[in-house]
């Protein structure tokens, strides 16, 4: 009993000591980045360009906090699988979207090539609402949209139009299916397919792809951003297939590699190799769909059968 209490004690002793050492500092560090973002945003217009790049520093910090929280503090490895990145590219990427810890492989990815303060990603309208958080997402050029395009048309030329004359470096984030990964997300995704005579998603749901296609038609005019990254998320806890680990467990367990994989995989598309009309580009987002489908299943087959999942771990 008495040995007991001393384990219990010890687990209490090295989580107060992580929260007081590490994640305490990192939130400190949130709202302290938050109020100078908010204290910005005044400057967004009258200096939109200088506003950006000042925002992207802040942001670069914050981000790169929570990557070394998840990383180095618990122990989390990252496989990284596919193309070698250019350092420094603009780019849209699209990715499949499993859980909120999808954004520490997007990121990964990001601090290999210089880019993870030019990280911006389309989030929920509702959110500039929000008291400071808001407005410093509004500061750092977040896409704030609704999901429904008449409403987020004006949205989007706003921020198409920073990219544009001011040549903002960006990597412009995309989880083209609109939601997270559910098996009765998925059961639903299948009828739809079905009943349009599309391929059948395996282990993702169908892109939405109208948000993705303004995006192309309006960035490839712009010509400093030169590729889309199409973006392929697994993760394995134990021997259960895309079962990732949840944002309180990225930030508070150590030793996240023993239970859990967390893998991405990036191809790499010339944006001047895309096709030209809309419905073209359609097309070509859902045959990428179609092939991340068929990654996954591979991932599957080979957690099946005991194999590691082939490519080289992140460190932030």
């Amino acid at each position: 009993m008495a040995s007991l209490n001393r384990q219990i004690l010890a687990c209490l002793f090295l989580s107060l000591r992580f929260v007081f050492l590490t994640f305490g500092p990192w939130l400190a560090h949130l709202l302290i980045a938050d109020l100078l973002l908010s204290c910005l945003l005044p400057f967004a217009f009258l200096f939109p360009t200088s506003t950006y790049h000042t925002a992207s520093t802040i942001a670069e910090g914050v981000w790169r906090g929570v990557q070394r929280i998840c990383e180095d503090s618990n122990g989390a490895h990252i496989i990284l699988a596919g193309d070698e990145l250019p350092v420094g590219e603009s780019a849209i990427l699209v990715a499949n979207h499993v859980e909120w810890s999808d954004f520490y492989l997007i990121q990964a990815l990001a601090i290999r090539t210089a880019m993870l303060g030019r990280c911006r990603w389309f989030a929920k309208n509702t959110l500039k609402w929000v008291p400071v958080l808001g407005w410093g997402l509004m500061v750092m050029g977040m896409p704030l949209v609704s999901r429904k395009w008449s409403e987020d048309k004006q949205e989007m030329e706003r921020l198409f139009s920073g990219i544009k004359k001011g040549r903002w470096p960006i990597w412009l984030i995309s989880f083209s299916e609109g939601t997270r990964y559910r098996p009765k997300k998925h059961a639903e995704a299948v009828r739809w397919c079905e009943a349009n005579q599309k391929s059948l998603p395996q282990h993702t749901l169908h892109p939405r792809p109208r948000g993705f296609v303004a995006t192309v038609q309006q960035l490839r005019k712009t010509s400093h951003v030169k590729a889309v990254y199409d973006v392929t998320i697994a993760y394995a806890e134990d021997d259960k297939f895309m079962s990732p680990p949840s944002f309180f467990k990225t930030v508070f367990q150590p030793n996240l590699s023993q239970r859990y994989r967390m893998y991405a995989h990036v191809h790499r598309y010339e944006l001047s190799s895309l096709p030209e009309t809309d419905s073209e580009i359609t097309h070509w987002l859902e045959e990428r769909w179609t092939e991340k489908g068929e990654r996954l299943a591979k991932l599957k087959k080979s957690l099946d059968y005991g194999e590691p999942w082939k490519g080289t771990t992140s460190k932030a």
